[in-house]
């Protein structure tokens, strides 16, 4: 990997190069941490051969937790982000439920130092809506966003309270930074840990109604209609909140939202194993559900794809069901999920998946306007072809929690490339 190398010179030839709309086979050229235009010669000091590989915008995931500060022993800024350039992600927006949460500058401040000094990829902490995300009190929202905050966020915990929500976001458009909601009534999901329906009789698990999604959705899409302001909506799961998204665009209300690789690749069969890597909340929905989550991203409904990287140390998934945390290791295994299920499997091109994995992220949380992003030579090279197992023995995330270890996909990242430098490159 490249630290710290100034004015690097770096071609990567004959690769596929995946932009705006097309697919084009050219040389790319970088010079001092920027893609140029090659002079005559070009004195280059590494040179990738890319034959055969797909090269991209970097990917962009808005939605990880890296658990520091407080949580080390699940994940650290360090170990998490070194996960991320291994899955091909340049950038990642890690969430503020840390231990204290993300609601002061001063957590903010500390989590853009450590990520500098791990120096893998670009962080972006998401500050917290209220503070200690206990849904009573807003934030001080224009000083998380001084300190570095470029979004907004209970996630693990809805805003409950409506009111709150309703000032939250009058705050937050003022403010111009973005909410992104976690919905779910805790009222209809109480006592709940896996997705109501027949699964969750046969395996005698108390379910989840999707309503407990779909009716907090309904509430905030409504009131970012009526204060003319938008907002975000995490990890969507179900045919009937995508359904409401999808009508409230065609209104042009200003909401976007996101869906993870494993409510589109397995459904809520999976807890019949009783496998703790299954337990995730939202929980794995229905084949009805996941049906429709294909569907909303052919459709353009869903606008990203994130990882909801939540990982644990064994000791909290090695419990009884009812029990265990929720959450799944993810940034080393979504590029080739998504790209297995959607794109070999699943009827979407790879430009699409591209657009959902890189430049829309980067476009909702306002990215493609900072010159310090979008001018960088942020790139990840695959190998759309390379079929393996994954295997969670060789995650180097702390969190080994994937009920997908031992899945045959395709698409390998082969290199992750960070302001024109080698941040990642595959052993083989």
């Amino acid at each position: 990997m490249e630290k710290g190398v100034k004015n690097m010179r770096l071609i990567i030839k004959n690769g596929n190069v995946v932009k705006g709309n097309a697919v084009q086979k050219e040389d790319v050229y970088v010079e001092n941490g920027r893609i140029v235009k090659p002079e005559k010669s070009f004195g280059a000091d590494r040179i990738i051969d890319a034959s055969g590989l797909y090269v991209m915008r970097g990917l962009v995931d808005m939605h990880v937790h890296l658990r520091e500060p407080g949580f080390e022993y699940k994940e650290d800024i360090a170990s998490g982000t070194k996960a991320a350039v291994k899955g091909g992600f340049t950038a990642v927006c890690c969430m503020p439920n840390t231990k204290p949460a993300a609601d002061n500058p001063a957590v903010i401040t500390y989590i853009k130092a450590r990520a500098a000094e791990a120096d893998n990829c670009r962080v972006y902490p998401i500050g917290a809506i209220t503070k200690a995300q206990k849904g009573g009190e807003i934030t001080e929202m224009f000083a998380l966003k001084r300190a570095g905050a470029i979004a907004l966020s209970d996630d693990g915990y809805p805003v409950s309270d409506g009111n709150i929500m309703r000032l939250a976001l009058e705050y937050a458009k003022t403010a111009e930074i973005p909410l992104i909601c976690h919905e779910e009534d805790t009222a209809i999901a109480a006592g709940g840990v896996v997705n109501e329906g027949y699964n969750a009789t046969i395996a005698g698990l108390r379910g989840i109604s999707s309503v407990a999604e779909s009716a907090m959705i309904a509430r905030d899409v409504l009131l970012a209609e009526s204060l003319n302001t938008r907002v975000h909506i995490a990890h969507v799961s179900t045919k009937s909140g995508l359904e409401i998204i999808r009508r409230a665009k065609k209104r042009r209300v200003a909401v976007t939202c996101e869906t993870c690789p494993h409510y589109f690749c397995a459904n809520d069969s999976l807890i019949l194993s009783f496998d703790t890597n299954t337990k995730v909340n939202p929980p794995l929905r229905s084949e009805e559900d996941r049906l429709a989550v294909v569907e909303a991203i052919k459709d353009g409904t869903v606008d990203a794809i994130v990882t909801d990287h939540a990982p644990h140390h064994k000791n909290d998934k090695s419990v009884e069901y009812n029990y265990a945390a929720n959450g799944i290791s993810g940034l080393e295994t979504a590029f080739a999920l998504s790209y297995t299920f959607l794109v070999k499997n699943g009827g979407i091109d790879i430009i699409t998946l591209v657009r959902l994995m890189s430049e829309n992220p980067a476009k909702i949380l306002g990215l493609d306007k900072d010159a310090e992003y979008a001018d960088a030579a942020d790139l990840t090279v695959v190998d759309l072809n390379k079929k393996y197992k994954i295997s969670v023995k060789d995650f180097v995330s702390k969190g080994k929690n994937s009920p997908f270890d031992g899945l045959e996909v395709y698409g390998e990242v082969r290199y992750t490339i960070i302001g024109g430098k080698i941040k990642y490159e595959a052993k083989s």
